[in-house]
């Protein structure tokens, strides 16, 4: 057989193996490669974007790694043999050059887009933003809408197009809180007020789930973030205001508890500053110098 033939069958399987995974990509629908808001649109794209440009360096070095191991086999004596062989300044030129070229190429755009998706940052839109105050429990996520005076566990509801802004924190071990679909993921500490914000583009259910390992019940930790329309939301949110359960503290205590697997459930809020309330019980040196304050003044008085 012609040896460019044999070379050919000697580059099948590396070819192969790059189609399966281009096919599977195109049709296990990932969720991070399937965007359905602004954010994540902009993040995915920057994903792409970075990986084809290092895949300028990584196809090469795969490509020359059986070129090489034909081209100078044992029984290819038409290989040129040169020992003395050990510099070339077009060599080093490409195998220091292009990845430099590369490396500045990506911290450019990281750092544009390191400014101009950050989770923090409001979306302009001319629209008034959702407020929803996320808080990661042992294994459930429960979401709070100041303005509307409800409350969700495992679930929440936004109008499309519309601006959300959420304020993230934690009553448990350190966790994270991520729809793929919509934006990144941001982390949720105990006693510290993260924010995110994000928008849809479109109506749909999105998956939401806990981004980091947090104890046995975290397979079970995830949730639906629905988008709807603004008439729908508003709806919702009437339904929602008029369900029998109710939350304020002594409520909440009870639903911090751990538990795994819960389901969706559904409480009017009876207390407008509970989620402050979650993140200042992390407070102790100010609670201490409060009661410590307290009792001097009280030994004071007696003198």
């Amino acid at each position: 057989m012609n040896s460019k033939y044999k070379f050919i069958w000697f580059l099948l399987p590396f070819i192969a193996f790059a189609l399966i995974c281009f096919i599977y990509l195109d049709f296990a629908k990932v969720d991070v490669l399937n965007p359905k808001g602004w954010v994540a649109l902009k993040q995915r794209d920057l994903i792409i974007f970075s990986t084809l440009m290092m895949l300028i360096v990584v196809i090469p070095v795969f490509i020359l790694t059986f070129v090489f191991l034909w081209r100078y086999r044992e029984g290819n004596e038409k290989a040129k043999y040169n020992p003395d062989w050990n510099h070339s300044h077009l060599a080093e030129s490409i195998w220091w050059g292009i990845p430099c070229l590369i490396i500045l190429v990506l911290s450019i755009i990281c750092w544009k887009s390191t400014y101009q998706l950050d989770p923090f940052k409001p979306l302009e839109t001319g629209k008034k933003p959702v407020k929803i105050q996320v808080v990661a429990l042992q294994w459930k996520w429960l979401f709070i809408y100041p303005e509307q005076q409800i409350a969700t566990v495992n679930f929440f509801q936004i109008p499309e197009q519309r601006p959300i802004h959420f304020e993230i924190t934690s009553d448990a071990p350190m966790n994270s809180f991520w729809i793929p679909q919509l934006a990144g993921q941001v982390f949720a500490m105990s006693g510290m007020r993260t924010k995110l914000h994000l928008i849809a583009d479109e109506v749909g259910e999105f998956r939401g789930c806990s981004a980091n390992i947090s104890g046995k019940g975290f397979s079970g930790m995830h949730f639906i973030a629905k988008a709807s329309t603004e008439a729908d939301f508003d709806g919702w949110v009437q339904e929602v205001a008029g369900a029998p359960g109710q939350l304020g503290w002594a409520e909440y205590t009870q639903l911090a508890k751990p538990s795994e697997d819960d389901p969706v459930a559904l409480y009017r809020l009876t207390d407008g500053d509970l989620f402050d309330q979650i993140i200042m019980k992390y407070m102790a040196p100010m609670k201490e110098m409060a009661v410590q304050s307290e009792l001097g003044g009280a030994v004071c008085g007696e003198d």
